[in-house]
């Protein structure tokens, strides 16, 4: 099994990173062999989506400049870790209602036509096909199956539309509504991520 981790949290050792270090650890435990690539967004941001990436992006590969094709191997980097994986896990954290701008980023590079979808006469096909998603979501207030919660249908969507519909989320609630309460949503994260673990005697 390859696991890919895409911690995406403004802090080092936010609640989401730490509760999908967890989740990875128990992952690559259940299974022998299993390789992890770690992409930590925190650390190495990508850079957004702006006119001189869509220049190189929309620039034939043999006549791009050397710094338009820097920038489209940066994407390519992303494109290949996640091809290459079978389960990957995102650290969530929200952010004014919706995801990280770094989380944002790593889904601009990855979306990538002809690649990893593509246009067809009945209709776009993803082409992130047979992989698993694993979403660890963490937020201050109660958002879950709520009509203010743009995150799970944004990224239902969106992965939906590269090829993956094995879509799980693990929620970590009430993060800002007290020690008690904070302590409370962490435990529940926690039986969450056992409960998607396979059983090991």
């Amino acid at each position: 099994m390859n696991i890919l981790q895409v911690n995406s949290s403004a802090r080092q050792n936010g609640h989401s990173t730490k509760l999908a270090d967890e989740l990875v650890q128990g992952l690559a435990a259940a299974h022998t062999g299993a390789t992890v690539v770690r992409r930590d967004l925190t650390t190495q941001p990508h850079p957004a989506l702006d006119e001189a990436a869509l220049g190189a992006l929309f620039t034939p590969a043999d006549q791009r400049s050397p710094a338009q094709a820097a920038r489209v191997a940066q994407d390519d980097a992303l494109i290949a870790e996640i091809q290459a994986a079978d389960v990957v896990v995102l650290g969530v954290p929200m952010y004014n209602f919706g995801v990280s701008s770094q989380l944002k980023n790593w889904i601009d590079a990855i979306a990538r036509a002809q690649v990893t979808f593509r246009y067809t006469a009945n209709g776009p096909e993803g082409l992130l096909k047979n992989k698993k998603v694993i979403a660890v979501l963490t937020r201050g207030g109660l958002y879950r199956d709520q009509p203010h919660d743009t995150q799970v249908p944004y990224l239902r969507n969106v992965l939906g539309f590269l090829g993956i519909t094995d879509v799980s989320f693990v929620y970590a609630e009430g993060l800002a509504m007290g020690p008690d309460a904070e302590a409370a949503a962490l435990a529940s994260a926690r039986e969450q991520i056992a409960a998607l673990l396979p059983v090991t005697a």
